[in-house]
């Protein structure tokens, strides 16, 4: 096992990143579950994906479409990514420097690769809203795009089949928080992404 403290692979309590799923806009846009794991203000906080995989931070790869910048003394951009699926609301402000600083160098349109954490608010008329707040974010080919879009429908696939058999925590607290949501549509969606692009 690393020594390195930064080695997302560190288990002994001092550093241990959570890995980053690789989610279809079409389905985190669909999640209305997020929980926090522990009771210490530095625990992780999830989203639960409706196929049953909790989620603190994603990979997503598509194209920047616009991005904007946002205030005055506290500035922020914010931008749309969108995937085959749908679109993703990605940010990134003073707490994120760096990934500021990346977000606001690059000229739309572009694909991208981004790593971020998700999070789910909901508005005052009920409706959920979820967007990725920037880790890290940098310019890529569109054939980075095409495998990104191989590899996510793998693991939607992969998820869905687990979802019917599973009876992991994630999977029961999944279905129980969205309990009329037929994962199924997935496996539609990750048809589609995968027919819009040639490896």
């Amino acid at each position: 096992m690393s020594t390195n403290p930064r080695d997302p692979g560190r288990k002994d309590g001092v550093f241990e990143r959570e890995p980053a799923r690789r989610v279809f806009a079409a389905e985190l846009r669909e999640c209305r579950y997020q929980f926090k794991e522990g009771e210490d203000e530095k625990s992780p906080t999830f989203v639960l994906l409706p196929t049953g995989e909790r989620s603190n931070r994603i990979f997503l790869v598509g194209t920047l479409t616009e991005k904007q910048r946002q205030g005055d003394q506290n500035i922020f951009y914010r931008g749309r990514v969108v995937d085959p699926s749908g679109t993703f609301f990605v940010m990134a402000g003073s707490y994120q420097p760096e990934a500021m600083q990346q977000l606001a160098k690059i000229d739309t349109p572009a694909f991208v690769a981004v790593v971020g954490k998700p999070n789910l608010y909901q508005a005052p008329d009920g409706a959920f809203l979820v967007s990725v707040r920037i880790e890290s974010i940098t310019v890529v080919d569109k054939a980075t795009r095409d495998l990104w879009v191989l590899d996510t429908a793998a693991h939607t696939l992969d998820r869905i089949d687990a979802f019917k058999a599973s009876s992991a925590p994630d999977v029961i607290k999944a279905k129980e928080q969205y309990p009329a949501f037929d994962v199924t549509v997935f496996r539609k969606i990750a048809y589609d992404a995968l027919a819009q692009i040639k490896i």
